[in-house]
């Protein structure tokens, strides 16, 4: 489960190290067999978490975890060699730029405009021309007159 992909294997590249992690970011749990020190737990492992802690060789990881029938949110130390940064809210961050572009341009028109989500409705219905219908009759099945073959 943990073994490295092929050609992957090895030293762990500088830029592990490199990456800054900040209180608030949003980290994926992935564990890099490589670095044994600071692995997190086997139920941690592909949790999205959100830093509340950094130390030099460490972050703090705050993770949602189900036990019995509640959630719990758990605090873990995790080296930086089994985190990266998450692209959970990539999509929400676009969204919200995008939007906040389209309101300022409408605010210089002087019109109002709504941002909000939509779910797309049924697509509408066409009509099928040129049709001809084929009626299909089964043909019975003789076990007599095809034989039994092995």
């Amino acid at each position: 489960m943990f073994s490295r992909p092929f050609r992957k294997k090895g030293a762990l590249n500088s830029t592990t190290f490199l990456r800054t992690f900040r209180v608030g970011d949003y980290v994926d749990i992935k564990v890099n067999p490589a670095q044994q020190k600071g692995m997190p737990y086997l139920a941690y492992q592909g949790r999205t978490g959100i830093v509340w802690n950094v130390t030099p060789r460490a972050v703090g990881v705050e993770v949602n975890k189900q036990i019995g029938g509640r959630i719990a949110r758990k605090r873990i130390h995790v080296r930086i060699e089994h985190v990266q940064h998450s692209r959970c809210r990539e999509d929400f961050l676009n969204r919200r730029k995008a939007n906040d572009e389209a309101k300022a341009e409408a605010k210089k028109a002087g019109k109002t405009i709504v941002t909000k989500r939509t779910i797309p409705g049924p697509r509408d219905g066409f009509m099928l021309e040129n049709v001809k219908t084929e009626i299909l009759t089964p043909i019975p099945y003789d076990i007599v007159r095809e034989g039994i073959k092995y």
